[in-house]
């Protein structure tokens, strides 16, 4: 039971939870509009607290829920998590006030914040000898999930602005119902610890983060990279619109198609490189295509010419993998834990600082007081990974 029914719910959890992350970026500046932001900076400012409020919830819930999974069970928490979903896409169909779209995005966030424990879930079930290969089928269905999220919401849109609400709704509830008839308990009652609180702290990973001597530059150039990533999720859509007035249609496939030559490019292309060039040298041309995408979207003349940097932009994520490999073989077996969760940690918190950096330069270079500029935070974003450059090519 536990392989037949186990297995599939997890997949499906970590897709719905991926969909729900890129569901709404394409719909976003329509979205916006409709509940009372006065001008396209306005909207992305207000999308910014949107996502950052999302990320915050992740961050902070996180290790709760984690430990509250190893404390009382998987089942629970996540049948919870999924009825939460489908009261939080049911509430943000039926917002028409800012207000509430962001109590939508605080249920969501915190109900996202079950990964671990569905990993948790997946360790369970799984002989150790099939948990790798496990673990990767997870990452590849959270990344068709984040293909599938923009494509869906751009789509359905064009039949109404809330139709993606509606169907995330649905989706959500056809997988709580399988849960709660099939899902069995992976976690033995005898194998439970008790719940502490005081382990459940967030910062605690972040306080490790900079104790590890020998991964610190690593790990500072992975996060400025990350960070300057976080464009493409934060402005992309305001961008497209506010430069040459693309449709939410035009966002969601322009979304999808980046999202599919991400996944080439880490399924793919990575695996040819790695061993040929190894993790420093990947790294750093990824560093240099990004150089290179970012500045020649954010100056785009035309969408023509957007449309064909999209490779490049999806080259520069040999980046992230590269970095998350060096990192890892400098750490003994039994660290790897450790490094994960540290880099988790990291990466909530680039969740909370992108959008905000991001759109706020946007806002600024499309107000009356600057030149008009809506490609300024590509511009940032390219600058910010120039600066690393130099220290990536010296100390990693």
């Amino acid at each position: 039971m536990k392989r037949t029914a186990g297995l599939p719910f997890a997949i499906a959890t970590i897709l719905l939870d991926a969909i729900g992350v890129g569901l709404i970026f394409p719909i976003m500046p329509d979205l916006m509009a409709e509940v009372g932001a006065s001008t396209i900076g306005n909207s992305a400012i207000w999308g910014a607290v949107l996502m950052s409020s999302y990320a915050v919830m992740q961050f902070v819930f996180s290790p709760l829920i984690g430990n509250l999974s190893d404390a009382f069970g998987r089942r629970g928490v996540l049948l919870l998590a999924l009825a939460a979903l489908v009261f939080d896409y049911l509430l943000m169909a039926v917002a028409h006030t800012f207000w509430l779209l962001l109590i939508g995005r605080i249920v969501a966030g915190i109900a996202g914040a079950t990964y671990s424990t569905v990993t948790a879930y997946l360790a369970d079930i799984s002989p150790p000898d099939k948990r790798a290969a496990n673990f990767g089928l997870i990452s590849a269905v959270f990344g068709v999930g984040f293909i599938l999220g923009p494509a869906l919401g751009g789509l359905l849109s064009t039949i109404d602005l809330r139709a993606p609400f509606y169907a995330a709704a649905a989706l959500s509830a056809v997988n709580f119902i399988y849960g709660w008839l099939l899902l069995p308990e992976s976690l033995p009652v005898k194998s439970r610890r008790p719940f502490r609180l005081r382990g459940s702290s967030p910062f605690r990973a972040l306080r490790d983060a900079f104790a590890l001597k020998s991964l610190r530059i690593p790990l500072i150039v992975l996060m400025v990279f990350e960070l300057s990533s976080f464009v493409y999720p934060a402005v992309w859509a305001y961008f497209g619109k506010a430069a040459f007035g693309w449709s939410t249609a035009t966002i969601g496939i322009t979304l999808t198609a980046y999202g599919v030559m991400l996944f080439m490019v880490q399924a793919g292309l990575l695996r040819v490189l790695m061993p040929r060039w190894g993790e420093k040298r990947v790294a750093l041309f990824g560093m240099w295509v990004a150089v290179a995408s970012l500045v020649g979207v954010g100056l785009a003349p035309s969408s023509i010419v957007v449309f064909a940097l999209l490779p490049l932009c999806a080259l520069s994520d040999l980046t992230p993998p590269s970095l998350q490999g060096l990192m890892s073989n400098r750490m003994g077996e039994d660290e790897q834990g450790k490094l994960q969760g540290v880099l988790g940690s990291l990466g909530a918190l680039i969740s909370i600082i992108g959008p905000p950096l991001m759109t706020g330069t946007f806002w600024l270079f499309t107000s009356p007081t600057m030149p008009y500029l809506p490609g300024a935070p590509f511009i940032l974003a390219a600058l910010m990974t120039l600066a690393i450059v130099p220290m990536a090519q010296r100390r990693i």
